[in-house]
């Protein structure tokens, strides 16, 4: 090769280097390209240079771009911006405000490097990520003296900083002001309105528009399952099929959540067909979103069918199954799915232990609760939360050990929530004991003083212990604090749509049909018993 190049000028040896550098480059290849440039003394090239960086920022090798751009004694505008870029890609962001300081000195003193359209995007998006506000207004400063405004990557960079500060004035101003918006525009101040929990402005500017991208429609079923419109959600998800535009597995996660809060499993199974037809089940979040669906909407054991064929699992993954399987009961199971996960050699995290606690609670495991709660500590290092005292109180408590429950609240490391206090004031009318529940409810009273619940459960422990004085005084602070019960809330999915009902809201339009046929059920059912009663006793060879 050197025999080769002994008749090129310097410019037709760069050329050539170029022109190998040109095409796909590993870095083993790069380094020995990098060898032969230092051996023919032009590694000062910064056009060559700034191709290398190109290289090492397409292979994540930030450390090697440094290293190269540290040896440049005059680096160009190109130079520059290639660092940039590669220190954004890898996140460091701090060292692209840095090099872009650097690359500001040599503009005041050379007068022959400029940052330019391809600098800023960058440096907007570092500004944004670290929050730097007043540097961030400096940029922008900086931005419009050298012509950014009329560039609409440059302007998209501001509005994204603005609304990652939740500047959404400015932002706003801004998008107003932009010469031309596409649909990073829109996206970027839609997902800022969302954010704010702005979901009203957020639709207005979805519905106007020019043209929607799955994440602007993914954006806005994620706003209304964050804020708990999950019908609107899924509304948004069917009008986005409806138009044509095919979810994507970002999409489908998005969505799940709603169908979980309306029990909406014909949709929810619906989505699983689509996933595995596309493919996104090989993706462990999707996965676990199906497995909390399914085991939330009543289906458990499709739940496991999932987990089962999952073809690598995270803790999310595991811990989502044991809680799936403690909430329906099914604690044996839940206990061998976490030795399962141990010898699987997956940490348990704190969910995970919320999920083995809670499942001990349910099926009464008082031994096997205090054994995972101790290991937490021991032998996981992992100090529990009070989300995990909770729990234990909750099993000590069904188990009826109400002197140990008192006295691990009483050490708890944390003040205890009403959570804890009510769960033993329920345990407490499982085993009809009223000095517990009375000190629970006091607890009660002055962390929930207008909660109807606790005074109905103390009522009714009076109740079954015949106390019939306690429940009228009860029934009198119930009446004398004006509360009211929250009404009943039920949901049935028929045809893919989820019917909510209220106890006592006669808004629907179909609510005298339905009061009819109830009737008409009671009726045909008092009629059954009647004739039930009148059948003698010797009929039963002619019924049979």
């Amino acid at each position: 090769m050197a025999a080769k190049m002994g008749f090129l000028t310097i410019g037709g040896i760069e050329d050539m280097f170029a022109s190998l550098l040109q095409k796909w480059v590993g870095m083993v290849r790069l380094k020995k390209i990098h060898g032969q440039i230092v051996k023919f003394s032009i590694s000062q090239s910064s056009f060559l240079v700034t191709k290398m960086v190109d290289i090492c920022d397409q292979n994540r090798e930030i450390k090697y771009a440094t290293l190269l751009f540290k040896q440049i004694s005059d680096p160009n505008s190109y130079l520059y911006n290639a660092m940039i870029r590669a220190y954004t890609h890898s996140h460091l962001y701090l060292s692209t405000i840095n090099v872009y300081k650097q690359m500001l000195r040599d503009t005041q003193e050379k007068y022959l490097i400029f940052p330019d359209k391809f600098t800023y995007p960058f440096v907007i998006k570092a500004c944004g990520v670290l929050a730097c506000v007043d540097l961030g207004k400096q940029v922008q400063g900086h931005a419009c003296k050298f012509g950014l405004k009329s560039n609409r990557v440059g302007e998209n960079s501001l509005l994204d900083m603005y609304v990652r500060w939740d500047n959404l004035s400015d932002a706003r101003k801004l998008f107003e002001e932009m010469t031309q918006r596409d649909v990073i525009s829109w996206n970027s101040l839609i997902t800022g309105h969302i954010r704010m929990g702005q979901l009203r402005k957020a639709r207005v500017m979805f519905e106007e528009m020019p043209e929607k991208t799955i994440v602007s429609w993914t954006a806005m079923i994620s706003g209304y399952t964050r804020i708990g419109c999950y019908a609107e959600a899924l509304d948004v998800f069917r009008r986005m099929q409806m138009e044509g535009v095919k979810p994507d597995w970002v999409s489908l996660i998005a969505v799940l959540p709603a169908c979980v809060r309306l029990g909406a499993l014909e949709i929810g199974k619906w989505i699983h067909f689509y996933a595995d037809r596309n493919g996104f089940l090989e993706k462990a979040c999707v996965c676990n979103a199906m497995i909390e669906m399914y085991a939330k909407c009543g289906s458990v054991n499709q739940a496991r069918q999932v987990f089962d064929q999952m073809p690598e699992r995270d803790v999310i993954s595991w811990s989502t199954m044991i809680g799936g399987l403690a909430n329906h009961g099914k604690a044996r199971e839940a206990i061998e799915l976490f030795e399962e996960m141990e010898k699987a050699e997956v940490e348990p995290n704190e969910i995970t232990f919320v999920g083995i606690l809670s499942a001990c609670a349910h099926a009464g495991f008082a031994d096997e609760g205090l054994k995972y709660f101790n290991s937490m500590r021991k032998i996981y290092n992992r100090e529990p939360g009070i989300e995990h005292y909770g729990c234990l109180v909750d099993l000590l408590g069904r188990t009826g050990r109400f002197d140990r429950a008192l006295e691990l609240v009483k050490d708890m490391p944390m003040k205890p929530d009403s959570a804890i206090w009510g769960s033993l004031l329920s345990s407490c009318r499982t085993h009809s004991n009223l000095e517990v529940a009375v000190i629970a409810m006091e607890r009660l009273l002055e962390l929930e003083p207008d909660d109807t619940g606790n005074y109905v459960l103390l009522s009714n422990i009076y109740a079954n212990l015949g106390r019939w004085d306690g429940v009228s005084r009860m029934r009198k602070l119930i009446r004398s604090k004006s509360m009211k019960k929250t009404p009943g809330c039920s949901l049935i999915e028929v045809n893919n749509v989820v019917q909510e009902f209220l106890s006592g809201d006669d808004a629907k339009n179909y609510s005298q049909d339905i009061y009819r046929i109830l009737e008409l059920l009671a009726l045909h059912q008092s009629k059954s018993i009647d004739l039930i009663e009148t059948v003698p006793e010797d009929a039963s060879e002619i019924m049979l």
